[in-house]
């Protein structure tokens, strides 16, 4: 590149400014397959490279396995079995998916059966959408100017593009509503049988013709459910990340419209008064798209076992 060209493109930056939509797709999408994280073979046509929210996948599925097996261990080893500190958080968690969403939906037979599966669910959902709500990439951002000068095509340089949290990946949830979505035949199947699942779909005691009208809706209605399932995750961690970026843009682009000095008052008077806000409503909002999602996971199998409910 010439040092005509070069002047050109600076000139073309400072002339666009301050864009506030590249921002926020940067900071929620994932990494591009074209830069992943780290390349790996394409196999059937699938590209299996690690990006960001794969990576982001593996650490919070990291955190979550230590976590919970450190803590378990450490109050098995003790002589007395009362729990305490984040032992005993972590076991009101476990009682209150087991007696509060399990155990209503399921009713008493299978409440051990599914337990397991749908309390893996809620604390993978919570710690996901919670990782994300944490500025670790920002703060690595800054310790990358300032100390560590990795390059754009390093895995540093990398892991700083992309969103962080990977529920807000359509993907991720539609994966872990898929899981939902077999977890309800099998509930089905294990209850009444496998031809009887199928059966179940169409209420007893209706006419062959009105059965035959059924059939399409009711399959219908089972592929919506996991549909609402990925679509209702991911959209809510998305769209409280959006707001919150959304609305700090407006200190730089009154920057570029007005100078620094309405920048910052209009920072300090509206956008960090008001993200902080949101912020915290957003904390609430992890809390509850995990408890939802367990919830209607739970009530889908219990529909699956209680037919005639």
């Amino acid at each position: 590149m010439t040092q005509m060209e070069a002047q050109v493109e600076e000139h073309a930056a400072e002339a666009a400014g301050f864009n506030a939509g590249d921002l926020i797709i940067e900071h929620v999408a994932n990494s591009s397959l074209e830069h992943p994280l780290i390349h790996l073979p394409t196999l059937a046509g699938i590209d299996f490279s690690v990006t960001k929210h794969v990576f982001m996948l593996w650490v919070v599925a990291t955190i979550v396995f230590l976590v919970v097996t450190m803590t378990v261990r450490r109050y098995l080893r003790q002589d007395r079995m009362v729990p305490s500190g984040f032992m005993n958080a972590l076991e009101s968690v476990v009682e209150f998916i087991r007696d509060s969403v399990v155990k209503p939906s399921v009713g008493d037979k299978w409440t051990n059966t599914w337990t397991p599966l749908l309390l893996t669910l809620f604390v993978f959902i919570l710690s996901a959408n919670a990782i994300g709500m944490v500025p670790v990439f920002e703060v690595l951002g800054l310790l990358n100017h300032w100390v560590l000068h990795a390059g754009e095509e390093s895995f540093v340089g990398l892991l700083l593009h992309g969103g962080s949290t990977a529920t807000a990946n359509f993907n991720v949830t539609a994966a872990l509503a898929t899981i939902s979505f077999f977890a309800i035949i099998v509930a089905g199947s294990k209850a009444h049988g496998v031809v009887q699942h199928w059966k179940n779909l169409v209420p007893h005691g209706v006419s062959p013709a009105m059965a035959v009208a059924l059939i399409p809706i009711e399959i219908l209605g089972m592929l919506i459910r996991p549909f609402a399932l990925t679509m209702r995750l991911a959209a809510n961690m998305t769209g409280g990340h959006i707001a919150i970026l959304a609305i700090l843009s407006f200190v730089f682009i009154f920057t570029d419209m007005a100078g620094p000095a309405v920048g910052t008052g209009i920072g300090l008077a509206f956008s960090v008064p008001l993200a902080a806000g949101i912020s915290a409503l957003e904390i609430i909002v992890i809390l509850v798209q995990a408890y939802v999602f367990t919830l209607l996971t739970a009530v889908f199998i219990g529909m699956a076992i209680h037919t005639h409910h």
